[in-house]
C-alpha cells in the first residue's frame, strides 16, 4: 500500500489514503510506527471522506491509541491534500474526533509552504479534559516520580498539561513525561508540556506526548502552553514557541480561539506490504 511520509517540525507521520477495506489502522499504526524495527514515525494520518468536512482524519499513536487532534499532524494532512490534487482550494475543513479543524493554506509555486489552522477553544473545565477533582485546572499540585509537582491542564482538542522548567536540556523527561501522563488525576492520561520562558513573546517546550513518548514537536501542545501562560499573565496571547526542530507562532484571540501557523514537510514517497 502507498503512503507518503512527511513531519511538522521534526513530528512525523505516515499518511496512508483509507482503502475502503475496514483496515484495522490500529494495529497498522502499532507495528509500523516502530523506529529501527520498521519504517517509524510518532503516528499515522488516515485520509477519508467526510459527511461533513472536506475530508476526515483519524490520527493513530504509535502505540495503536487513537488521538482526537493534532497539530502538527493537521498541517501535513493539508499539505497533502493540496498537493496531490485532492482539494483545489486553500481553505479547508477537516473532520477530527475533536471536531471541524479549518487549516489556511499558504502556497508558493502550487506547493503548500505553510499552514495556519484555527485550533478551537480551549476548555478549561475538568470534566472535559478530563481531570479529576473540583476547582480550577490551574496551579494544581501533585507528586510524579518522586517529586511534587505545580501543573496546570486544559483541553486543547487532546488533553494538555503544562509546567514551568528552568533548564529544559537537563530536564529528565524519560521519567517525569511517563509519570504525569499516567497520573491518576488524568483517567484518560495527558499529554506533557515543559515550559521554559524566554521573554513575554518567546517561550521554548518539550513535550511528551499520550502514546508517542517525546516528540521533537507538538502543536496542540504548543497552544496549550500559550493559553495557559497568558491566561496567567506570564506571556503576551501572540507568542512564538520554539522547538527542537523549529517554530510555531500561536494567537489566542480574544473571541477565546486558538490559532497555529506552522510548515509541513513531505520526506518521501514509498509502498509497503501491510
Amino acid at each position: 500500500m502507498k503512503f507518503t511520509k512527511m513531519h511538522g517540525l521534526g513530528n512525523d507521520f505516515m499518511l496512508f489514503e483509507d482503502d475502503g477495506t475496514g483496515r484495522d489502522w490500529n494495529s497498522v499504526a502499532a507495528r509500523l510506527c516502530r523506529r529501527r524495527l520498521s519504517v517509524g514515525a510518532d503516528g499515522i494520518l488516515v485520509m477519508m471522506p467526510s459527511d461533513v468536512a472536506d475530508l476526515k482524519m483519524r490520527i493513530i499513536n504509535a502505540d495503536g491509541s487513537e488521538a482526537e487532534m493534532c497539530g502538527n499532524g493537521i498541517r501535513c494532512f493539508a499539505k497533502y491534500a493540496y498537493d496531490e490534487g485532492i482539494v483545489d482550494k486553500t481553505n479547508l475543513t477537516i473532520e477530527t474526533l475533536a471536531g471541524i479543524m479549518h487549516p489556511r493554506l499558504y502556497v508558493e509555486n502550487g506547493k503548500v509552504i505553510g499552514v495556519r489552522v484555527d485550533m478551537g477553544k480551549p476548555s478549561f473545565e475538568r470534566a472535559k479534559i478530563p481531570m479529576e477533582g473540583g476547582g480550577s485546572s490551574f496551579d494544581v499540585e501533585i507528586e510524579a516520580a518522586g517529586e511534587n509537582l505545580s501543573v496546570s491542564s486544559v483541553l486543547m482538542g487532546v488533553p494538555h498539561t503544562v509546567l514551568l522548567c528552568g533548564d529544559l536540556k537537563t530536564l529528565d523527561i524519560e521519567k517525569l513525561g511517563p509519570a504525569i501522563e499516567k497520573h491518576p488525576i488524568f483517567p484518560k492520561k495527558t499529554n506533557v508540556d515543559f515550559i521554559s520562558i524566554t521573554d513575554r513573546e518567546n517561550i521554548t517546550m518539550r513535550t511528551w506526548e499520550r502514546g508517542a513518548g517525546e516528540t521533537l514537536a507538538c502543536g496542540t501542545g504548543a497552544c496549550a502552553s500559550v493559553v495557559i501562560l497568558s491566561s496567567k499573565g506570564l506571556i503576551e496571547k501572540k507568542a512564538y514557541v520554539h522547538l527542537l526542530a523549529g517554530e510555531l507562532l500561536v494567537e489566542y484571540l480574544e473571541d477565546g480561539s486558538v490559532m497555529m501557523t506552522g510548515p509541513a514537510a513531505t520526506v518521501y514517497k514509498a509502498e509497503i506490504e501491510i
